[in-house]
């Protein structure tokens, strides 16, 4: 990507998104982080812009369409149109579906499927203005192995593929394009949360049944959304591209 375009990436403050914030930030595009972690978003924003980044950053649920409108009324004012879109905000928490509540759901769905709609539609305008326009989605390999005690998350991430198809055949004929990434074991601090609490085993031991035998990394999904958002990948749309070590062919 020569052109330096706007980009926005939610979740963007730690883990996937945080790698994604970084790269883009490093090849000279203007950054917006929408996160809600209030002083992890502060802390990495500035670390970016001390090291010369255009980085603007928004405290922002990405399950309210206000909140995203505002935000990116902002983003628009101090750094112009939005051309890049990487929809990563996501939560996962373990619940088994026979005792999960009906508000456990509707709030996995709101953050994981609802959020993506709300982070899209808004940034619409200015790409189908420009007549050019890259949306990557963050999904997620529980959407195609399904995934015991996440129903609620493995159904969230099967929307957000479904909707990645649809908006490709919608608008690939308008100088945009829709790909999905469905990361597997990625080494965040969610993960290793997660390891931290025995809700899952150790990643390295995790990593042994996967053809590449590691845990992947932010970077190896900043990577990807790197080409997918070039010119280079101008031919790409509607896609689930699986940067997942082989864990998923």
């Amino acid at each position: 990507m020569h052109e330096k375009r706007v980009v926005v990436v939610t979740g963007g403050a730690s883990g996937i998104g945080l790698g994604i914030s970084r790269l883009f930030a490093a090849n000279g595009h203007p950054v917006a982080i929408l996160d809600l972690q209030a002083d992890a978003l502060e802390r990495e924003a500035a670390s970016l812009r001390d090291g010369g980044a255009t980085v603007s950053a928004h405290k922002v649920d990405v399950s309210d369409r206000a909140q995203v409108d505002a935000a990116y009324g902002e983003v628009r004012a101090s750094l112009g149109p939005i051309a890049i879109v990487i929809a990563n905000a996501g939560i996962s928490i373990p619940t088994p579906f026979e005792t999960m509540t009906t508000d456990q759901w509707q709030r996995t769905i709101d953050i994981n499927l609802n959020g993506v709609f709300h982070t899209i539609q808004a940034a619409l305008p200015d790409m189908l203005a420009a007549g050019w326009g890259r949306i990557v989605t963050i999904s997620s390999q529980a959407a195609q192995s399904g995934s015991q005690d996440r129903a609620h998350y493995a159904a969230s991430k099967g929307g957000v593929i479904g909707l990645t198809r649809s908006l490709g055949r919608e608008f690939g004929g308008r100088g945009i394009t829709v790909n999905t990434i469905p990361p597997s074991l990625v080494d965040t601090p969610m993960a290793r949360e997660g390891e931290r609490s025995g809700q899952v085993p150790p990643l390295e031991v995790i990593a042994q049944h996967i053809p590449v035998p590691r845990p992947g990394t932010p970077d190896d999904i900043a990577f990807a959304c790197e080409f997918l958002c070039s010119e280079k990948a101008s031919y790409i749309t509607g896609q689930e591209i699986n940067v997942n070590g082989g864990s998923w062919m």
